[in-house]
């Protein structure tokens, strides 16, 4: 391909002035046999092409590279993803088991504690009441007038009997009222 005179000195000028070159492939069909200013201005144009294109290659190869990088990290954040949502899962479930296993816990202990109350308060109410039942005894034996003594022995077996139904009662709406609260 050959140009004019004018178009060849429009070229060289613009690239001495403003360092802006033909590129490409257009490069390789221009004929500079005749002029060899236009032949040099060429070669330059060429050269600053090549050096152009493999900082072009340059860049691509490595954004390519950050690509792949890019790729492999974003799987092994997958990957670790997956895992902790499996993690949270399992850690899920055994809190679920854990929360089980300190209700049913609690509510042995509880039910322990209960039976151990009502045993003491059982014992101290039977235990009162025999000694009550004794002393009585004891003064009708000794003492014939036990009027006085008799009031006192069938109040003491009233309170004493009463305490037991209150405190059996208390504990059982105690018990009532906890299992309510859960559900």
């Amino acid at each position: 391909m050959k140009l004019c005179k004018d178009t060849k000195k429009d070229l060289i000028r613009i690239f001495e002035t403003k360092g802006i070159g033909l590129e490409g492939n257009i490069l390789k069909i221009i004929d500079t046999t005749e002029d060899p200013n236009f032949h040099n201005y060429i070669e330059s144009c060429k050269n600053k092409d090549n050096e152009n294109r493999k900082k072009r290659l340059e860049i691509t190869k490595q954004i390519q590279a950050k690509n792949k990088e890019l790729e492999t990290i974003n799987e092994e954040k997958e990957v670790i993803m997956e895992q902790l949502k499996e993690s949270l899962s399992e850690v899920e479930k055994a809190k679920e088991i854990a929360i089980n296993d300190l209700d049913v816990l609690q509510k042995k202990k509880q039910t322990e504690l209960i039976g151990s109350i009502v045993k003491i308060a059982l014992g101290v109410i039977i235990s009162v009441g025999i000694v009550t039942t004794f002393m009585y005894v004891i003064s009708l034996i000794i003492n014939k007038d036990t009027q006085m003594i008799g009031s006192t022995w069938a109040n003491t077996l009233g309170i004493l009997l009463t305490n037991a139904f209150s405190i059996i009662g208390t504990i059982m709406g105690v018990k009532y009222s906890s299992n309510n609260n859960k559900e």
